[in-house]
């Protein structure tokens, strides 16, 4: 059995699919935990959440969380089915992060058409997954309060914290959320007893920036780090 933790997919489905069943091989004994953002930036949202039911559906092992991007297309589906006249605050916030590219892989305008199966599966993903050694959470964790397990918003949209080793059981955490090169994700692994955190997200959308668009797997048992690189973006 292996375990891999896979990152902001940001509607890849092509690099997703080849990451999955050309470097990884899962079978169903395999755990797949990814950290959120399956929606946005990238041209096929819809085939990113079709692949990932459909693998559930096969009895497949997956772990999925939320991230901002999932919890921006709740709201604004919600805020949009009471049908204002102007665009609801939530939605021109998403707009502003990739909701158009969702939009036209739906094959939609506006967020009250897309369908309630894809909203339904959104809306029920997890916010955090332990494992033995780690925290998996999309974005990171509120460190302020006394019981950070309870701040659901910080986990999707936090963007700098310090682990408190005492709230979360001397467990270290595992996010993505803020693209970092591939370079820096590589050190990290490789030099955990430094870092409090592994930041895993390399901006799979980007096609200019160098050291970055990829989506990354890392199997915390073994400390393997695949790197696809885009196949949706050229």
């Amino acid at each position: 059995m292996s375990r891999w933790i896979i990152p902001d997919v940001h509607g890849c489905a092509n690099t997703l699919k080849s990451l999955v069943e050309s470097f990884l091989k899962i079978g169903k004994d395999d755990e797949l935990f990814f950290l959120g953002d399956y929606i946005d930036r990238g041209p096929h949202s819809k085939e990113v959440i079709d692949y990932l039911m459909d693998l559930q559906a096969q009895g497949y092992r997956l772990h999925c969380l939320k991230g901002n991007h999932e919890d921006y297309c709740v709201q604004a589906w919600e805020e949009d089915r009471q049908r204002h006249l102007f665009k609801p605050e939530v939605q021109r916030l998403w707009e502003r992060v990739g909701a158009k590219e969702t939009f036209k892989s739906f094959g939609v305008k506006r967020p009250r058409e897309l369908p309630q199966a894809y909203i339904d599966w959104m809306r029920d993903l997890d916010y955090y997954y332990e494992l033995e050694d780690f925290i998996l959470v999309h974005a990171g964790m509120n460190f302020q309060i006394e019981n950070p397990f309870e701040d659901t918003h910080s986990m999707t949209r936090v963007r700098n914290f310090k682990v408190d080793f005492n709230k979360t059981g001397g467990k270290r955490i595992i996010h993505g959320h803020i693209p970092v090169d591939y370079s820096f994700i590589d050190h990290v692994i490789h030099h955990q007893g430094n870092y409090d955190f592994i930041a895993l997200d390399n901006g799979v959308f980007y096609t200019d920036k160098t050291d970055m668009g990829n989506l990354m797997a890392f199997n915390p048992d073994t400390n393997e780090l695949f790197a696809q690189t885009n196949l949706d973006m050229y």
